[in-house]
């Protein structure tokens, strides 16, 4: 498991910290008797985790490279594991203070109590889902992408008017789904799907002609697997790109703290170390017009 690593913030960024800690477990402390002698005094003991002294953050099975590595979340590897625990670090917790619990997608954004302090699952912020959740500012800002294979009619389209034509798929809930219809426009419905890879089966079998995913994901899967893959290009971002937030429960006491804490992040350059790491270069995938 990657260990954490000691960092020098800015003054900002510690000022930011400390406030939004103070903040978090204001009401917790005010409720309490003054702590005897030796009581925890690190952040970690002292935020109103759903687990004494535990972070407990949920995402989904299976979770895909990039994101994370071989399936598990623990290993602190991929860019959604290793900036879930260097959130942690700034939170106070150490790796084996982490805790994992899978949950799918659908249970992420849906209304009501979670069972994890936050989640990170690639959720994309926005103003509809603010109404149900609390996100922290963004981790990563991403556009999404257009796939195809060489046989198909797609792997040639150099505009979005030519796309329009085909049959476009796309996992059901995301942004993917929603900006291939917004960005697109195609003839025919957008076809959905319950994961990405049921998108990309539906790829491979020729249920669709090109199907569109966050790029990452499209760098890797043209990369690493499949075959023949295309990368035909990306969408346009418009004024408002693509950004994923983590998802904590609906005014949460932790919200203000986690948001410190990736702000902390990019300020002092993890956030970009990280993306550098994991995430390939999008070099090579052209914005459609």
């Amino acid at each position: 498991m990657r260990t954490a690593r000691s960092r020098t913030h800015g003054p900002t960024a510690r000022r930011a910290l400390a406030a939004a800690l103070a903040l978090a477990t204001a009401a917790t402390l005010a409720a309490c008797a003054p702590e005897e002698d030796g009581a925890p005094s690190a952040e970690g003991d002292a935020l109103p985790t759903r687990t004494e002294g535990v972070l407990t953050i949920g995402t989904s099975d299976p979770a895909y490279e990039p994101w994370m590595v071989d399936n598990d979340p623990t290993n602190g590897k991929g860019f959604e594991s290793a900036v879930a625990y260097a959130v942690a670090a700034e939170l106070g917790f150490e790796p084996d203070q982490v805790e994992w619990v899978r949950v799918s997608f659908d249970q992420i954004i849906a209304p009501g109590e979670k069972d994890f302090d936050f989640a990170i699952n690639q959720v994309s912020i926005s103003e509809e889902r603010r109404a149900n959740l609390d996100f922290s500012s963004s981790y990563y800002d991403t556009a999404q992408a257009v796939v195809t294979i060489g046989s198909s009619p797609a792997a040639g389209a150099t505009t979005l008017a030519e796309l329009a034509e085909l049959r476009i798929g796309a996992m059901v809930g995301t942004t993917s789904a929603a900006v291939a219809e917004e960005s697109i426009q195609p003839t025919t419905d957008v076809q959905l799907f319950n994961d990405n890879d049921q998108v990309k089966q539906a790829l491979t079998s020729g249920l669709v002609d090109a199907i569109v995913v966050d790029l990452p994901t499209a760098l890797y899967i043209v990369a690493a697997e499949l075959d023949d893959g295309v990368l035909v290009g990306q969408l346009p971002a418009g004024d408002n790109p693509d950004q994923f937030g983590l998802v904590l429960d609906k005014g949460s006491p932790l919200t203000a703290a986690v948001t410190a804490a990736v702000d902390a992040l990019r300020e002092d350059g993890t956030l970009a170390r990280l993306e550098a790491e994991w995430l390939t270069d999008a070099a090579g995938a052209p914005v459609l017009d």
